[in-house]
């Protein structure tokens, strides 16, 4: 890939004409785009039918989280939308993973659809050891990541979402090439944190083995999105060119 395909821009915005509006801008810049718990309950699936019209390549981020037949069902849903990648909670279990990897499989060959990629949310960027001992997951952040991680390639998912800091971990629990890594709490060097709190600057992600990387406000809240996305390629094609 290239590194403007390795860029996911969340279009974490309230409307479906902003969210097109950043889009045609960005199409050039970057690989793909994420649509959202923001953007899906403010414009519906008709946002996501429109971007893969016009050629783009869509992240369904709605972290699935069901009984395994209603899960599935959405996978399903998400497969006839023709998003390239959707995600499910790797804390929906065993049973709701491996049945909407089967679902998905299914309905692509029964449908002559392309098949999405199901990929697992692992803890959320936003949690620390802290929250999550008070959410009842114990542990490390590490650990519980690693964990399911294991769970979701054991499973049949195509990958997971993950903290950057936690991409080394991954790659070392999970002995299975082509298993995708997609980090979100991505930042320039020049970009807060805000309220994510296990994040690391786009070259340093890619370095650790980050397939894809999603960033949203600083690009979606730039003065200039597109200058923004493009500062951030440039980052990840200077990490790529130091790893040759």
């Amino acid at each position: 890939m290239q590194a403007k395909d390795k860029l996911i821009v969340a279009l974490d915005v309230d409307s479906a004409d902003r969210a097109l509006s950043l889009f045609e801008s960005l199409r050039e810049t970057a690989g793909m785009f994420k649509v959202g718990s923001q953007l899906f309950t403010a414009a519906g699936p008709d946002v996501v039918r429109q971007i893969v019209a016009r050629g783009g390549r869509v992240f369904l981020d709605l972290k699935f989280h069901d009984i395994p037949n209603t899960v599935a069902a959405a996978g399903v849903e998400a497969t006839r939308l023709g998003v390239s990648i959707f995600n499910v909670h790797a804390s929906g279990g065993a049973a709701m993973m491996k049945r909407v990897a089967a679902a998905v499989s299914e309905v692509a060959a029964q449908e002559g659809l392309a098949k999405p990629k199901v990929i697992a949310v692992t803890l959320l960027t936003s949690i620390d050891k802290v929250e999550a001992a008070q959410i009842g997951i114990g542990g490390e952040p590490e650990a519980i990541v690693s964990r399911w991680a294991q769970a979701a390639a054991d499973c049949g998912l195509d990958g997971v979402v993950a903290s950057p800091q936690e991409i080394k971990i991954i790659r070392q629990a999970v002995d299975r090439p082509g298993f995708l890594i997609i980090t979100p709490g991505i930042r320039s060097a020049n970009n807060a944190s805000d309220d994510q709190r296990r994040v690391l600057t786009a070259a340093d992600a890619i370095k650790a083995g980050a397939d894809y990387l999603v960033v949203g406000r600083p690009i979606n809240r730039a003065s200039d999105p597109r200058a923004a996305a493009v500062e951030l390629v440039e980052e990840i094609e200077g990490a790529l060119a130091a790893a040759v």
